[in-house]
């Protein structure tokens, strides 16, 4: 059985194959001159994709990744169905249907803020993205979605999977903190799951607006002085939220600080201004990212086994 990557989730799909009991099958992306993407499976990898269920791990990110991550289900597809008909008139042309068993392993879903209509006449992005996908596998696994409730009726079964374990075991092995803190109360049920895991106290910043232009993040009911604290969150952008809420903790007598989470997009020089706040980032590598620490593929694997039975 194949577990198959094009130019991004490669280095996931190489760990992931071993633990579904499969083997790892590149497929050919590429970009012409003008930016437009190319995708193909390779002649000598079409008997292995057509022979049992395949598994393709792709980002939904940036754009290109949204594109790039239809193309290769629809070439997928073509395959299974046995429709290879071509230009050059290159054999075979067709080959028997083997039927539906194309699943798809998202590490980050892109779009996934938009998952409600803030504004009229706004798209509800995160629908929309989820929907193209579900027309063109036959199972979506999904690590660490912001807001899951948004596909959870798409016409495909979707497997929301969390890399929380695998967070806590990092903190546990290169941290032993002594709190988890969650940076608002939106990520309360990540961060209650790796101090459960951990054994650790846990609570929540609290946002207070002292004036137009300052928040005072504090923890609620938790003396954090002389103690080592990790804030736990899905995702961190532009890390604002956590070098704040850091620089509250120190000055309430933390003695460390570290930030982790599943998702390290790290935009607009956030890993040069953390290391200014924080003791320490750890992050998932659902995302190519100099913090990556922790493998997702583990979390990857338990909802692709679940759909695949």
């Amino acid at each position: 059985m194949p577990v198959v990557s094009g130019s991004s989730g490669r280095a996931i799909a190489e760990a992931l194959a071993p633990l579904l009991g499969m083997q790892h099958v590149e497929l050919i992306t590429r970009r012409f001159p003008d930016g437009e993407g190319y995708v193909r499976v390779p002649s000598k990898s079409i008997e292995s994709v057509r022979s049992e269920p395949v598994v393709l791990v792709s980002n939904t990110y940036p754009d290109s990744g949204v594109l790039e991550t239809i193309l290769l289900l629809e070439a997928i597809a073509s395959v299974r169905a046995g429709d290879l008909s071509n230009y050059k008139n290159e054999e075979p042309q067709s080959l028997p249907d083997v039927g539906p068993g194309i699943f798809l392993a998202i590490p980050y879903f892109g779009y996934s803020r938009q998952d409600k209509r803030f504004s009229p006449g706004e798209a509800v992005s995160a629908r929309v993205i989820g929907e193209m996908l579900a027309r063109c596998c036959d199972g979506i696994a999904i690590l660490d979605l912001h807001a899951p409730a948004i596909l959870e009726d798409l016409s495909v079964p979707v497997e929301f999977v969390s890399a929380m374990p695998e967070i806590a075991a990092r903190l546990s092995k290169e941290v032993d903190p002594d709190f988890i803190l969650s940076p608002d109360k939106g990520a309360i049920d990540r961060a209650t799951e790796v101090a459960t895991i951990g054994g650790w106290d846990f609570s929540y910043l609290e946002k207070t607006r002292i004036d137009a232009h300052t928040i005072e993040h504090t923890p609620k009911d938790l003396d954090v002085n002389g103690k080592i604290v990790a804030i736990v969150d899905d995702m961190i952008s532009t890390g604002g939220t956590i070098c704040r809420a850091s620089d509250a903790l120190h000055r309430q007598g933390a003695t460390e600080v570290h930030a982790a989470c599943t998702h390290g997009l790290f935009t607009a020089g956030a890993i040069s201004r953390l290391s200014n706040h924080v003791d320490g980032v750890h992050s998932t590598d659902s995302l190519p990212n100099p913090r990556a620490v922790v493998s997702s593929a583990p979390a990857l694997a338990r909802g692709l086994k679940n759909l695949m039975g």
